[in-house]
């Protein structure tokens, strides 16, 4: 744990996005889904290009985050799947939590990419973050939780 300047704002029970229970879309660089576009983008936009294959449910689902928040436990998941368990750190700063990771610029199926991301949640008050654990699942997935 590290002491730092902490967000009274965001520690404030009616802040709208204290405490999300999901966050999906982070495919960041892959395709551009037609349902998530702004109408008109299509016609306006040099980067867009319609899908040319089906696309299976797990697609939809990757780079998805959740937080359950129970009785007896904060537990938090993150799809890291395109980073290695080298290029992950989770760090507690007051009462956040926070989850980086980067890549350098590597090969992949559509050319060269580099990755970086950082998620930071706010942690409930009764969570101490002395007590938060990460495991990775083979498939990539984070599973953060503390007891609450």
């Amino acid at each position: 744990v590290e002491t730092g300047f902490h967000h009274p704002e965001l520690r404030h029970p009616d802040f709208p996005l204290a405490n999300p229970s999901r966050l999906g879309e982070q495919r960041f660089g892959e395709v551009l889904l037609p349902a998530l576009c702004p109408p008109g983008c299509a016609s306006l936009s040099p980067f867009y290009q319609p899908v040319l294959f089906p696309l299976f449910p797990a697609a939809f689902s990757a780079g998805a985050s959740e937080l359950r928040l129970s009785e007896g436990k904060f537990q938090a998941f993150l799809d890291v799947s395109h980073f290695t368990p080298d290029e992950v750190t989770v760090r507690t700063v007051d009462n956040l939590l926070e989850v980086s990771a980067r890549h350098p610029q590597r090969l992949d199926r559509h050319g060269f990419v580099s990755r970086e991301f950082c998620r930071t949640y706010v942690l409930p008050a009764d969570v101490d973050p002395w007590r938060v654990r990460a495991a990775l699942s083979h498939d990539g997935i984070l599973n953060l939780e503390a007891p609450r």
